[in-house]
């Protein structure tokens, strides 16, 4: 009797909504392709310590509407070492693991990448960050749960903004890219959105609130990502150059849990047939997406090598809108 295919599965890096969702769509298509499932704990540790357990569609019931990640993630800088990779390839060998879907962003990736030098097991990676920054898919598992947070919190503060006659400076996530400050800041009808990847001098969002002044606006949003720089020592020049009112809320962690939303459980359930599939057909060192509403697997290598491009014609259209 031929032996069922082993699967692993480990979530790693920052958690995201959805990630639950994954873990479980993961575990009953491969089950019901007659393969077994172990998940890993606490992202790569998990593989270094051999921390793990069996899944079976009975243990991920209950979890789809779930935030976070029931295998748990942690950093864990030993992985970064070749003695740490290699203790987790002799893991995958013990476990007889013919396959390993990686749920997570691009740092899980290059990790998978590196393990999959030195491991016979296929590696597969499934998008799951708010970020929205791996190259090769359009979305991320977790970014419309942290888009639609994000939304949420700053309708709130919009009001109090309008209220007071105020300007209130939101940042969002996003130490390097600027994706969830783009479209978190078109959907909420952001006055001005500041992203790492447009070098915004200071100046001009002064003038462009001088402006909005002028035109009787007296209340504004600014909408920044993290990675802009300390946003705290923007808006007080704004408030000492403009003489408006300027209140500075950060959003934080906030955004990276709650319940995914209906979008992203769809996504991870999608991305994980096609990652169940590769790994029956004997197919590794793959990344699995989205591109133009199709669900698409491109070599594991070129999604760690390239940077995802953003589109910054958001940008324009929140400043035809913002008139």
């Amino acid at each position: 009797m031929t032996q069922p295919k082993v699967i692993g599965v480990v979530t790693t890096g920052g958690d995201a909504p959805g990630m639950n969702a994954a873990i479980r769509a993961v575990t009953r298509i491969a089950h019901s392709q007659n393969c077994q499932v172990v998940g890993f704990e606490r992202g790569w540790e998990g593989l270094i310590m051999n921390n793990f357990r069996h899944l079976t569609p009975r243990s991920v019931g209950g979890i789809i509407q779930l935030g976070g990640t029931i295998l748990h993630t942690a950093r864990c800088p030993e992985f970064k070492t070749p003695p740490g990779i290699l203790k987790a390839a002799k893991t995958l060998k013990e476990h007889n693991i013919c396959g390993l879907v990686v749920i997570g962003g691009d740092g899980s990736f290059r990790g998978a990448l590196e393990l999959s030098k030195i491991s016979d097991a296929q590696m597969v990676g499934i998008p799951a960050t708010i970020d929205n920054d791996v190259y090769g898919t359009d979305e991320t598992i977790g970014f419309d749960t942290a888009v639609n947070t994000a939304v949420m919190e700053i309708d709130k503060i919009r009001d109090t903004a309008i209220s007071h006659e105020r300007i209130f400076i939101v940042e969002v996530m996003g130490r390097q890219r600027g994706f969830l400050a783009a479209t978190v800041g078109v959907t909420v009808g952001a006055e001005i959105i500041l992203i790492p990847e447009n070098q915004c001098e200071v100046g001009s969002v002064f003038e462009t609130l001088k402006d909005n002044a002028r035109k009787g606006k007296r209340a504004g949003i600014v909408v920044a990502a993290e990675g802009c720089g300390k946003v705290s020592e923007v808006a007080k020049e704004i408030e000492e150059k403009t003489g408006s009112e300027v209140r500075l809320t950060i959003l934080g962690y906030v955004q990276r849990g709650g319940t995914p939303t209906a979008r992203s459980r769809l996504l991870a359930s999608l991305f994980a047939e096609k990652a169940v599939e590769l790994l029956v057909r004997g197919k590794g060192n793959w990344a699995v997406g989205l591109q133009k509403g199709a669900v698409v697997s491109i070599p594991l290598e070129e999604a760690c090598s390239n940077q995802k491009p953003i589109d910054m014609s958001l940008l324009k259209l929140n400043d035809m809108l913002a008139i």
